[in-house]
């Protein structure tokens, strides 16, 4: 029990990385290119750059490289990235549910 709190934290705060909940919904789609997801996802792609990295390196996204011309490189989820679905599509269903239109504009002085 007294572990649950620091994992918990760790997990949260890896989730609440600015993009990173985006590029993770972008990701369940599939497979894409870099250049693919900078075109879904309004983020610059030095931020998108910096929050693969991240995400790689957390064991979550997988980077494909092919050796081709131009050279390929393709982001995937992996195996523990795709372990995040059910958690990402509460979270929508949640989001669907309980935050208006009016929240999303700013419209809703807190």
């Amino acid at each position: 029990m007294e572990n649950l709190c620091p994992r918990f934290e760790k997990a949260m705060g890896l989730l609440s990385t600015r993009w990173v909940g985006l590029i993770l919904f972008d990701l369940l789609e599939g497979t894409k290119r870099f250049s693919e997801m900078e075109a879904d996802l309004p983020i610059s792609g030095r931020l998108l750059s910096d929050r693969l990295k991240l995400l790689e390196k957390e064991g979550i996204v997988e980077r494909n490289i092919y050796s081709e011309f131009p050279v390929r490189i393709e982001y995937s989820l992996s195996e523990k990235g795709r372990a995040l679905e059910p958690v990402i599509k509460e979270i929508q269903g949640w989001a669907d549910n309980h935050v208006t239109p009016e929240e999303v504009s700013g419209d809703v002085e807190k």
